[in-house]
């Protein structure tokens, strides 16, 4: 058995903070009133560490880039016959992922343009017509079920594994090491500083758009003509 370098700190960085994330999104969605800002606050950088996975996905250290974990129908079959061997996502953890990723990724880009129709628009509201806020807005909301099992579904197929399978999921994307048979495989590569940089640098812009950058200023107020 040996120790290997599996989940660069990146990586890391961004699981936990996504869960921070979206986490604290959930709860002030329902807080409502005036935890909305904090709302939006955190859908805004769901956007930037999103943005930044999907870049880190193509630049970033092996077991990050998508190349690596994405299955084919035959690493599927494979694993449900009990045969594939690697390391990183899983299969079926894989598919997981992506659909974590594009479930809550197409969350956060819809509440940029929702409404509640009293007092909080979202950053993009001005940029769409008011029957497509009215559209996205129910999209914005029907989804959030849908983000409610997916949650659940990935919470208790850790604890299977870790407590099950003794295949502890936890540990190494704490730690960044994961203990393996010899032959299994090497540490990672790759993912370096200039990596980070631009991957953080399209995070920033992402963000920066999400938030009304390319909009036009708002008109200024009507002049209060009142004596």
């Amino acid at each position: 058995m040996k120790s290997i370098s599996l989940w660069d700190l990146p990586t890391r960085l961004f699981h936990w903070l996504l869960v921070l994330a979206v986490t604290g999104s959930l709860v002030t969605v329902n807080l409502g009133g005036t935890w909305m800002l904090w709302h939006e606050r955190f859908g805004l950088t769901i956007v930037g560490l999103i943005s930044f996975r999907l870049v880190w996905g193509f630049v970033g250290s092996t077991y990050a880039r998508f190349w690596q974990f994405i299955p084919g129908p035959s690493a599927v079959s494979s694993y449900l016959k009990g045969t594939w061997r690697g390391l990183g996502h899983n299969p079926l953890g894989a598919l997981s992922v992506l659909a974590m990723l594009g479930l809550i990724g197409f969350q956060a880009v819809t509440g940029l343009f929702a409404t509640d129709a009293i007092a909080f628009n979202g950053p993009l509201y001005r940029a769409v017509s008011s029957e497509w806020n009215d559209t996205i807005t129910s999209w914005h909301k029907l989804t959030e079920w849908f983000i409610y099992g997916l949650i659940g579904l990935h919470i208790a197929s850790v604890f299977f594994y870790t407590f099950v399978k003794k295949d502890n999921l936890i540990a190494p994307m704490i730690s960044g090491h994961k203990t393996i048979s010899e032959s299994m495989g090497e540490n990672r590569k790759g993912g370096g500083l200039i990596a980070l940089v631009v991957a953080l640098a399209v995070a920033v812009f992402a963000v920066w758009v999400a938030n009304g950058g390319l909009l036009p200023p708002p008109p200024p107020p009507a002049p209060d003509l009142g004596w």
